[in-house]
């Protein structure tokens, strides 16, 4: 008989070499603040935890979670030199379908940014259906999804910095 993982963001400390190099902007929503400034505060917590100085974190809010896509770009195209984009937001679920069209918009334009910049964008978007299920994962009994962003961000910058010499092969 298997165990239920309860917290989901227990994770083994990275060990990654060259971390206080690391230049991350992590974008924060303020709708849901309760919710995304705890995502946020466990995402930058993690981040220093694993070596990243408070000098090289960008740290910058947006109102609501559609506009992370678009200052995800102001800020890379502002600051070249980032190695990683971490946008934390999060849209409940309520009577219509409006979380859908959010969501599915701010993941396919963080993953086209992240292709054509060059620069991983993390989607580090809470998509619950209450309430109750956003506090859960919001440090609650399902951890914090923020820490798993920022892991996330620090894996993606640890192999964006191995493959810097390697060649394309598929036209890029």
């Amino acid at each position: 008989m298997t165990r239920k993982k309860t917290n989901l963001s227990d994770y083994t400390p990275l060990s990654l070499t060259g971390v206080e190099k690391y230049k991350i902007a992590v974008i924060t929503s303020e709708w849901n603040e309760s919710i995304t400034f705890a995502l946020r505060d466990g995402c930058i917590d993690t981040l220093h935890h694993e070596g990243v100085p408070e000098d090289n974190i960008t740290n910058i809010h947006v109102p609501g979670t559609f506009e992370l896509t678009a200052a995800a770009k102001m800020v890379i195209k502002k600051h070249p030199e980032l190695d990683c984009v971490i946008a934390i937001g999060c849209v409940i679920k309520g009577e219509t379908s409006h979380n859908e069209y959010i969501n599915m918009s701010v993941a396919q334009g963080l993953t086209n940014l992240s292709l054509a910049s060059g620069t991983p964008c993390i989607f580090g978007v809470l998509t619950p259906n209450s309430m109750e299920q956003a506090i859960d994962r919001a440090g609650g009994k399902y951890g914090n999804k923020g820490i798993e962003a920022a892991v996330t961000g620090l894996k993606m910058v640890a192999l964006k910095h191995s493959m810097k010499d390697s060649k394309s092969t598929i036209g890029f």
